[in-house]
């Protein structure tokens, strides 16, 4: 049964890592067409090119791509504790992200959007894989 928990957070992991490519790529190569920029409200340009584009100095983007490699390292280790514990950070750092976004910038990423719903998942996922293993431990 946690072998499909694993699998669900590998297929999440991957989408969170093709979300991240495809922000680190708009970041770095300014394509003339940005598939996320609907309207002045609802668009990238935040991550991309805004005041959250870096955190400490570091392409957000980048430590996004950096965190699920992390989690889709622990689903293929069948590591409950790595998966939750870059879940955990994963989701605190877009949660962060996101309150910048709409309260100091007032837009809203869709793509930001999408990882923070597959990073919630993903930490249900891990909350759920961790209780399994501490139940199969105690009995």
């Amino acid at each position: 049964m946690k072998e499909k928990y694993f699998d669900w957070i590998k297929i999440l992991s991957v989408i969170g890592i093709t979300l991240a490519v495809y922000l680190l790529w708009q970041q770095i190569f300014r394509p003339s067409f940005q598939l996320c920029n609907i309207s002045s409200s609802v668009n990238c340009d935040a991550i991309i090119s805004g005041p959250v584009a870096k955190t400490l100095g570091i392409p957000t983007p980048l430590i996004g791509l950096t965190g699920y490699l992390f989690i889709l390292i622990g689903s293929f280790k069948k590591n409950a504790k790595l998966v939750l514990g870059m879940a955990t950070f994963g989701l605190l750092f877009c949660l962060y992200i996101g309150a910048r976004e709409i309260f100091q910038l007032h837009v809203l990423c869709p793509v930001c959007i999408l990882c923070q719903l597959d990073m919630i998942t993903v930490f249900i996922l891990g909350i759920i894989l961790t209780s399994k293993e501490r139940l199969t431990h105690s009995a």
